[in-house]
């Protein structure tokens, strides 16, 4: 069994401040020189890049959907050793889940973890009312320990005093309206943390107006759990897998990033905008940003390099941004980009949403990394459309989700695979990459 002091930041609501608070607390509690471990409810990329940079310890997704909850607590025990205290930024309100249920909620965590949830609640035109939001979400349920609270957007000291005369959960804090200290958005979310800091500064904001000591005291309430078992690690096999990992390319679950380690192979991470192809066996390309980096990735000679390599047969998985990056060329805004051209397909940028939710998928077409039969569960969230061609081969079949045609995704050519959904990796999966991209380098 191992101990780790845990707490829960969930909201009621979207926009309640509990990104906020949650980064701020991090921070807080960093400058303290505590070693903070950070994870996101659900499959967010975005918020993850922020607590990482505020903590310097790798952000985990804890999605009992995708993972499975013993999977949420295997991740977050091994990420969490060698941390002092871990903290949790749940997603959306408390209890919401998959399609109105209690599934891959916040609360659906905390009671995976047993541990203590911290309320973030908006107190902007409220005051004495908010006692009755909290004891509502307290009571909900009771597997749920809604053990505090803290307000955001309090107008003045003033009006602090007044929500503090009635007395529901303990409050650790009341954060003053902040009109300064705000993270610009852009269509998937939140800007990401190397474009900027702000964030971090929340940290002085919530050690001023936050019983620091008491959260965690609060934190330190949180029962052991049990150590997952050690997997054992298998030899190096020799295959050299790359990563593209850059501003076009950075959405990646970390959980997927360490199961193809532990199945053996080197990771060479490199930018398909600025730098040539690296010698790999295989590629791997994650989600992101390709529509506001179109023209560096046109113009950069590694699009050209992948052409040739997935021509040559090497084995290649992309995800969403990876897929568009894939295909012939890529419409926006501001103009039509050629792209690397592996898949028969041409992606273009809409104004809105055209898939959000979570995925199941099952293998049904031939690919070498793709185990016929088999299935797996991830997340799409895109605003980019496919046009593919007449004689498309598509291998998977979707069970749930829309993907790049009405329940068909996985677009597949030579022995490349590309996919809208974000999959976080099954069983087996990532050594049939490695297996596939030994093959390939023995060829």
């Amino acid at each position: 069994m191992r101990h780790i002091p845990v707490i829960v930041v969930a909201g009621t609501h979207s926009g309640c401040g509990k990104t906020t608070l949650a980064s701020g607390l991090m921070a807080a509690l960093a400058a303290r020189g505590l070693a903070v471990q950070p994870f996101k409810v659900g499959p967010d990329f975005i918020d993850p890049t922020h607590h990482s940079a505020i903590c310097g310890r790798t952000s985990r997704n804890l999605d009992p959907f995708m993972m499975g909850e013993a999977g949420v607590r295997e991740t977050f025990v091994r990420a969490s050793a060698g941390a002092d205290i871990a903290v949790v930024e749940g997603a959306m309100g408390l209890f919401d889940g998959l399609e109105g249920t209690d599934t891959a909620s916040t609360a659906h965590v905390a009671k995976i973890l047993d541990a203590p949830v911290l309320l973030v609640v908006d107190a902007g035109g409220a005051s004495r009312s908010v006692h009755a939001m909290i004891r509502g979400y307290a009571g909900f349920d009771s597997a749920v320990r809604v053990a505090g609270a803290i307000f955001n957007r309090i107008g003045s000291p003033r009006h602090l005093a007044m929500i503090e005369e009635t007395k529901s959960l303990p409050i650790y804090g009341g954060i003053p309206r902040r009109t300064d200290l705000v993270v610009e958005s852009r269509h998937l979310g939140l800007a990401m943390a190397a474009e900027t800091g702000m964030m971090a500064r929340f940290g002085a904001v919530v050690e001023e107006t936050c019983d620091l000591p008491g959260l965690i005291d609060l934190a330190r309430s949180a029962p052991p759990l049990p150590a997952p078992a050690e997997a054992p690690a298998r030899p190096e096999s020799g295959v050299r897998i790359g990563v593209a990992n850059d501003a076009a390319f950075c959405f990646y679950y970390v959980d997927n990033i360490d199961r193809l380690v532990r199945a053996g192979a080197e990771l060479i991470f490199f930018s398909p905008m600025t730098d040539r192809l690296p010698d790999v066996d295989a590629l791997y390309l994650g989600g992101g940003y390709p529509e506001l980096h179109a023209e560096a990735l046109s113009s950069s000679r590694c699009r050209e390099d992948l052409r040739r390599a997935a021509d040559d047969g090497m084995p290649v998985y992309a995800e969403c941004g990876g897929l568009i990056y894939l295909t012939e060329r890529l419409a926006t805004d501001e103009g039509d980009y050629p792209m690397a051209g592996v898949l028969p397909a041409a992606a273009e940028m809409t104004g809105r949403i055209q898939a959000l939710g979570y995925v199941e998928a099952r293998v049904v077409g031939t690919a070498p990394i793709l185990a016929p039969g088999s299935a797996f569960r991830g997340h799409e969230y895109h605003y980019s459309r496919l046009d593919c061609a007449r004689d498309a081969r598509f291998a998977l079949e979707l069970l749930r989700g829309r993907g790049i045609d009405g329940g068909r995704d996985g677009l597949t050519a030579q022995n490349a695979v590309g996919q809208y959904t974000h999959a976080y990796f099954p069983e087996g999966f990532a050594e049939r990459l490695v297996e596939a991209a030994g093959a390939y380098r023995r060829t």
